[in-house]
C-alpha cells in the first residue's frame, strides 16, 4: 500500500498543493485605496502582473533527482509575494483621472506581458512611445526560449511631453544586481525625477515613500527617503528640487 502511496506522488502534487497554499489572493476591490483627487504629468507604475499561476521551480520537483520527495521541493511565484492583478482589473483603474492633459506614464513590464503592457497604457489614455530604461539584473531566470535576465520601463504619453525639462543624459540600460523579488533599482526613479524636476510626480503600486512623490499602494511605508544620492545631487546640482 505504501509503495502504491509513493508511486503517485508526482512534482506536480507536491507544488500544487503548495501553490494553492501559499497565493495571495486579488484585493482590488477590497483593499487598494482610493486614487488621489489630483492630476499628475508623471505616473511611474510597476503593475503587480499575473502570470496565471506560472510557477518557476528547480531539479526538487523531479521525482528522480528528489527520491520520493525527501527534499523539500523549491517553487516560486509572483503571486506569492503580493496579490497580483489581471489585465481586466488593471483596466478597470480609473488612471485617467489622475492624468493631466500632458501626461507621461513610466510603466515597468517584462517579456511576457510587454503586449498587455500597451494594451494596458491605452485602455488608461496614453499612447505607446518607446522602451525608456532596460533592466540589466545580471542574474537569470529559466525561459522557454531564452534566459530571461531583463525587465523593461515602457514610456507612453498623453498630451504634449511635459515641460520644462529637465536632465536629457539619463542612460536607457541600467545594469544593477536584482535584489529582491520584484524590487525594482532606484536608478529608474531617478532617473525620471531628473528628467521631470518640476513636474507632479505619483508612483502606482508603490513600496518605497520618495521625497518629490505621491504614491499609492498597499506596502507604502509612512517615512520619506530621499531619491538621488549625495554623489548625484551634487553633481546636478538639484538640491533644492529633491
Amino acid at each position: 500500500m505504501n509503495h502504491e502511496i509513493k508511486k503517485c506522488i508526482s512534482g506536480y502534487s507536491k507544488y500544487n498543493l503548495e501553490s494553492k497554499k501559499r497565493t495571495k489572493k486579488n484585493p482590488l476591490d477590497n483593499l487598494y485605496p482610493d486614487l488621489p483627487n489630483k492630476k499628475y504629468d508623471i505616473i511611474y507604475a510597476d503593475p503587480p502582473w499575473d502570470y496565471g499561476g506560472k510557477m518557476q521551480y528547480d531539479k526538487t520537483c523531479i521525482k528522480s533527482e528528489n527520491i520520493d520527495f525527501r527534499q523539500n521541493i523549491f517553487i516560486s511565484s509572483a503571486s506569492f509575494k503580493y496579490p497580483t492583478l489581471k489585465l481586466k482589473d488593471l483596466k478597470e483603474l480609473n488612471i485617467p483621472s489622475i492624468a493631466a492633459d500632458n501626461c507621461i506614464l513610466f510603466m515597468w513590464t517584462t517579456g511576457p506581458q510587454f503586449a498587455n503592457s500597451i494594451e494596458l497604457g491605452i485602455s488608461w489614455g496614453f499612447e505607446y512611445k518607446t522602451v525608456a530604461f532596460v533592466w540589466d539584473k545580471q542574474v537569470h531566470n529559466p525561459g522557454r526560449y531564452t534566459l530571461s535576465q531583463t525587465e523593461f520601463v515602457l514610456a507612453f504619453k498623453k498630451g504634449k511631453f511635459p515641460t520644462p525639462r529637465g536632465a536629457r543624459n539619463i542612460k536607457q540600460l541600467i545594469s544593477i544586481h536584482r535584489g529582491k523579488h520584484s524590487e525594482k533599482p532606484d536608478m529608474v526613479i531617478e532617473g525620471i525625477t531628473r528628467m521631470f524636476p518640476q513636474q507632479s510626480k505619483i508612483e502606482l503600486f508603490a513600496r518605497k515613500n520618495y521625497y518629490g512623490w505621491d504614491n499609492w499602494g498597499l506596502e507604502v511605508p509612512n517615512d520619506k527617503i530621499p531619491i538621488i544620492s549625495n554623489d548625484t545631487i551634487e553633481s546636478s546640482g538639484q538640491l533644492s528640487l529633491l
